[in-house]
């Protein structure tokens, strides 16, 4: 089929401009006009305006892009194959800026009044609100998420870090009880995952059994938790996992 250049700008959205400019460039010429001088593009003259558009959206230059699809030994399936590199790499790190302004927005809402100092201090490289994220998503209308809220705007520097010893005592044991092989729904691994349910409920909010076999969940699926308690201990995570479904199932 033949096509207009005003049918073409429409389907494209670009103007008819960019492509009278594109034409007078070299970059993509019609492959055809009328008798009248029109231009009239083919279904090959789209396929290139595709890859064009798609250069463009990368930040590529326009003479760049022209000795790209110019290229003789490239075919159209490298050029998609390239493309779906670039863009996937361009997702990921637009998804990483996404996370990163989520985690600021959420921890100033959280109101966890440290320094900077004070907050690496406190966590190090471990990002709390992370959680605050988590549970929001999941539980931002409960009485849970509201107490929460509540108690950690009154933490003071000196309360965070008394948490974190708590924390690293509590890791400390189920560290222990990992590596003496015990199942991870034995009377042991049971009792230290009703303590993590215990140490969340003194600290943030009132941890239900479904609550908590929510947030173990979660430790499996994303990977920002999973990589938390694997810098602990290989195969945290998972024993975790285990052991507060277990130890819900028993406790109900």
């Amino acid at each position: 089929m033949a096509y207009t250049v005003g049918q073409v700008a429409k389907a494209a959205r670009v103007t008819v401009r960019t492509l009278h400019h594109y034409d007078e460039i070299g970059l993509l010429s019609p492959s055809g006009r009328t008798a009248a001088g029109y231009r009239r593009y083919d279904d090959a003259d789209l396929e290139r305006l595709q890859h064009i558009r798609f250069y463009r959206e990368l930040g590529f230059p326009l003479e760049e892009i022209a000795a790209i699809l110019d290229d003789p030994t490239a075919d159209p399936a490298a050029h998609l194959r390239r493309q779906h590199e670039l863009l996937s790499g361009r997702i990921g790190k637009l998804q990483e800026m996404v996370t990163a302004i989520e985690l600021a927005m959420e921890a100033r809402r959280m109101n966890i009044n440290l320094t900077p100092e004070e907050r690496f201090e406190v966590f190090g490289d471990f990002d709390p609100d992370a959680h605050a994220e988590e549970a929001e998503q999941r539980w931002g209308g409960t009485d849970a998420y509201q107490e929460s809220n509540r108690r950690v705007a009154r933490y003071s520097k000196e309360d965070w870090l008394r948490n974190k010893a708590e924390n690293e005592d509590w890791g400390r044991r189920f560290v222990e009880v990992m590596a003496s092989g015990a199942a991870a729904d034995s009377p042991e691994a049971m009792a230290l995952a009703e303590e993590h349910r215990q140490l969340i409920g003194r600290w943030f909010y009132d941890c239900s059994y479904e609550i908590h076999t929510g947030l173990a969940d979660m430790y499996m699926a994303d990977p920002r938790f999973t990589a938390h308690y694997e810098a602990i201990a290989p195969g945290m995570a998972a024993y975790l996992h285990e052991a507060i479904h277990a130890n819900a199932i028993t406790r109900a």
